[in-house]
């Protein structure tokens, strides 16, 4: 079977990356929430015992977990020569533009981490002007910024490694983030899927360079010939346009057609899988505001390397028995309760991680929803959520499939 092999949500899960979150959240201050996209400051030890307990679950179900920051840091053992690159890289695509901070960075960083894996989670963790310590004070920049400035700004929302990148079949799409905050994110899977041993083979349907905007968790494989892609807060027509043309014209892709669903532009809506998500074959899980008819555009290859694109105005269980290939149930977040659904979409409670047909990770603290799905005969596989919910994103944010079954 290819490293990467993702042609639906449902089907067995067999391998997934995730990243345990670390020191990035120790940089997270009230004055940069918003900036960070951030809503209040986890706490980390804890986090890291729930990301723990994900993993855990996963690994209970026969899953193979891998992390982000070991598959990079392997990359950079396997390859040395790659660790100045890298590090530049890093440090440009911070926004750095000082060439005295430059040079200070790269030698901190070359300074301070004795392996791959540390150097790693220190560029992810980012870092901070006392941090540079015996910089000398010889320049107004130097008089007048804080010790709590950061340099190189942290990446606290790597946890959510769905966004990043996007594996699509045997192919993978790396992503350009709508966030300046998070695009840098996006650097890591580049390296991943270009220099390491078991992924460097990996057809690519779309490249972080590229102009337009798209992340991950817009993406959602609903069977080996059929894509859904959210057009979104997040996600730019342009960049679907991109991603139609390189799977169509690849030849090295099942999938003959992408469905476009258009969502509102509000971070309630924020992806598609916020939207909806598939749990078995037959049954999804959806945020109950989505009940209505939705502009959702067919498209297909075209002869001349040309794709065609047909609109379709209907509500959202049409579209997709017609494409699943059978009647559908849609089981709305809070059981239809208002005030529920609310509260629990607030914590990503239709934001759920099929781990096989029918059972589901989902957050503890959705009590609500929970049990409804538990009665709608689902396997629902609690994980506790106090301080990653914090993060706005569910078990399905912060998962990368690599590998399921085929059907």
């Amino acid at each position: 079977m290819p490293a990467i092999n993702v042609k639906s949500e449902i089907m067995p899960l067999k391998k997934v990356m995730l990243h345990r979150p670390g020191g990035e959240l120790l940089n997270l201050t009230p004055d940069t929430l918003e900036q960070l996209l951030f809503d209040d400051i986890p706490f980390l030890e804890v986090a890291q015992q729930e990301h723990d307990a994900f993993a855990q679950i996963l690994r209970d179900e026969g899953v193979e977990v891998v992390y982000l920051e070991d598959l990079m840091a392997e990359v950079l053992e396997n390859s040395p020569e790659l660790r100045e690159p890298f590090i530049d890289q890093i440090i440009h695509e911070a926004g750095v533009r000082s060439e005295r901070y430059q040079v200070l960075i790269k030698e901190y960083l070359c300074s301070c981490c004795s392996n791959a894996k540390e150097l790693v989670l220190k560029t992810m963790a980012g870092v901070n002007r006392q941090e540079l310590g015996g910089a000398p004070k010889n320049s107004l920049a130097d008089l007048i910024d804080t010790n709590t400035k950061l340099y190189l700004p942290p990446m606290p929302n790597l946890y959510f490694t769905r966004d990043p990148f996007a594996c699509i079949g045997n192919g993978v799409s790396i992503n350009r983030m709508y966030s300046f905050t998070r695009n840098r994110e996006t650097i890591y899977g580049d390296y991943i899927f270009k220099y390491h041993p078991d992924y460097k083979q990996t057809p690519e349907w779309y490249k972080r360079i590229y102009t337009f905007h798209i992340e991950g968790g817009d993406i959602l494989n609903i069977n080996e010939h059929t894509l859904a892609i959210g057009v979104s807060q997040r996600t730019e027509p342009e960049a679907i346009d991109r991603i139609a043309r390189d799977i169509f014209d690849s030849g090295q892709s099942s999938i003959d057609t992408i469905l476009a669903f258009e969502i509102p532009k509000s971070r309630a809506f924020m992806h598609l899988d916020t939207v909806f998500t598939q749990v078995d074959y037959d049954k999804f899980t959806i945020h109950p505001a989505i009940m209505g008819p939705l502009s959702v555009y067919e498209m297909t290859p075209a002869a001349g390397g040309e794709v065609h694109v047909k609109l379709l105005r209907d509500d959202l269980e049409h579209i997709l028995t017609k494409y699943v290939g059978h009647q559908v149930e849609l089981l709305p977040c809070g059981a239809g309760d208002r005030i529920a659904a609310d509260r629990e979409q607030w914590n990503d409670g239709s934001n759920t991680l099929c781990v096989r047909p029918g059972t589901i990770v989902v957050y503890s603290r959705n009590n609500v929803t929970n049990d409804f799905l538990y009665k709608k005969g689902l396997n629902v596989l609690e994980m506790p959520s106090s301080e990653l919910s914090r993060g706005r994103g569910g078990p399905r944010c912060m998962s990368m499939p690599f590998v399921r079954e085929d059907a």
